[in-house]
């Protein structure tokens, strides 16, 4: 079976960060899988998909949008680079992605996967989808809240529904050190910066608190790891509130590595689906402040593993690291109970076993290995990176 997985960008983080992960148990299963993006962005993912020993496509584009808009030249790419990998089935992750690889199949008759884990859908997307719903055979949900929210907003049926969270717990992932007194309590977020990750959410909790006098016996630091549009309105808003020990790190390279330095992680934001940042910090044993979106209020157990608090509210999100910087030699316990769940709930063995599940609910004439009706050759120069 040979499947094209097509993606929107191979910007770093997002939804290209699970495939190199997604890809090998296709391939355990038999499957030849190689990455379609429909545009570059930044091109952070390339390096781990091809480490991964995938084949990755990325469709050039000359346009000051990156490519982002011409959709009728997109399908045209993606249509002839489908064609030229021979597909048997198209695997999809996110709106545009989707859409357009839905296109493709149904002019070349193959069957259509399709990934959805966005908890947010802009209005037009959402009826796109819905519309076009029954042109993916089958419709998978990154966990068990994007699954019900799938059936609800897109109006999927059961049948048509699997669930395979996109986060593979890594036991052997590094560790956070405990905090000792002494030491300034370290505090790290990563993601874009963007609204929907409620950072400006984040600042106003740290100024509430520096407006109401908090001041720990141990000194508290906060690194933001990510770009985005937003990076101008937080710098102005954190120097607007005189929070000298606020960092916007950048992205970075090495996640793991950010997490193994920190005590304490938060992630503020509007909206999620599973959220592999907040669960990589659970696997790197470090408590977690969360908001109640998606799957993370799930994963966090307020009070055993961490805090959960409503999205958009700058208040509680003060009072939960009010209570938790007040006694940091709490957070080495919290971090502990949190790296036992999410191993024991995400563990390989149980991202294994709905990756399997998937599997045999693939489409009867992809796994047979239906051949496409073209039979085109590869265009020269359609390949960004081979290995």
């Amino acid at each position: 079976m040979r499947i094209a997985y097509v993606i929107n960008s191979v910007e770093g983080g997002g939804a290209a960060l699970p495939a190199p992960a997604v890809a090998r148990l296709l391939r355990d299963h038999g499957a030849s899988v190689e990455v379609f993006a429909l545009t570059r962005r930044d091109g952070r993912a390339v390096q781990a998909m091809t480490d991964a020993g995938l084949t990755v496509h990325v469709r050039p584009s000359i346009r000051r949008d990156g490519g982002e808009q011409d959709h009728a030249a997109a399908v045209g790419w993606l249509d002839r680079a489908i064609s030229a990998f021979r597909a048997d089935l198209i695997w999809t992750s996110l709106t545009r992605a989707t859409l357009l690889g839905q296109l493709v199949g149904q002019l070349r008759g193959l069957p259509v996967v399709s990934w959805q884990h966005a908890a947010f859908l802009k209005p037009m997307n959402r009826l796109l989808l819905r519309a076009q719903r029954g042109r993916s055979a089958l419709w998978i949900a990154d966990s068990h809240s994007v699954a019900q929210l799938t059936r609800e907003r897109l109006g999927v049926p059961a049948d048509q529904l699997a669930v395979w969270p996109l986060f593979a717990a890594d036991a052997g992932a590094p560790r956070a050190a405990p905090w000792r007194p002494g030491e300034p309590i370290r505090l790290g977020s990563l993601g874009r910066l963007h609204p929907v990750k409620g950072y400006d959410v984040l600042v106003g909790a740290l100024a509430r608190m520096l407006a109401q006098g908090f001041r720990p016996d141990a000194p508290f630091e906060l690194r933001i790891c990510g770009e985005g549009a937003q990076r101008e309105a937080l710098e102005s808003a954190v120097a607007n509130h005189g929070l000298d020990n606020v960092s916007l790190a950048g992205f970075t390279e090495r996640p793991r590595d950010v997490l193994a330095g920190l005590h304490l992680y938060i992630q503020p934001s509007r909206s999620e689906g599973l959220c592999i940042a907040a669960h990589e910090a659970m696997q790197a044993g470090l408590p977690t402040v969360v908001s109640a979106v998606g799957e993370m209020p799930f994963s966090v157990v307020d009070g055993e593993t961490g805090r959960v608090v409503p999205p958009g509210d700058p208040e509680a999100l003060a009072r939960a690291l009010t209570d938790l910087l007040s006694r940091p030699e709490r957070l080495a316990a919290l971090g502990e109970a949190a790296r036992a769940r999410v191993l024991d709930r995400f563990g390989a063995e149980a991202f294994a076993r709905a990756g399997a599940e998937v599997m045999a609910r693939l489409p009867l004439s992809a796994r047979a290995g239906a051949p496409p009706r073209s039979q085109a050759r590869p265009e020269s120069g359609l390949s960004a990176s081979r290995r």
